[in-house]
């Protein structure tokens, strides 16, 4: 028997025996482990590698497909003043982004 072989019969033997509350007590176990022993670079990185290999993988048509789900989901769950809400926090951000970026400009310029 493969080690291969032996690694699948053994998950299988696993999963007869345990339930969906086992999987999911080692899964919140291994995520604690994981914050207490890494810090945000590392969470950054394995996003950033994630992002990539998703995008190497799927093409345009994925991600217009996740994004007509998510905004349906997101309808569904939302009302109106969500949408509100979200419009206005996100003007602002953008004014403050706008000035941001003027006031950075005329620091610039009064330094030459």
């Amino acid at each position: 028997m493969t080690v291969e072989e032996a690694g699948r019969k053994g998950g299988e033997a696993t999963s007869r025996n345990h339930d969906r509350d086992f999987y999911e007590e080692i899964g919140r176990k291994g995520g604690e482990a994981t914050s207490k022993n890494h810090g945000q670079e590392f969470y950054q990185e394995i996003g950033r590698k994630g992002g990539e290999a998703t995008a190497e993988n799927h093409g345009e048509e994925f991600y217009e497909e996740i994004g007509r789900k998510g905004g349906e989901a997101t309808s569904k769950n939302h009302d109106d003043d969500f949408y509100e809400e979200i419009g206005r926090k996100g003007g602002e951000a953008r004014s403050k982004q706008r000035s941001d970026n003027s006031n950075g400009n005329r620091r610039n310029n009064d330094n030459n």
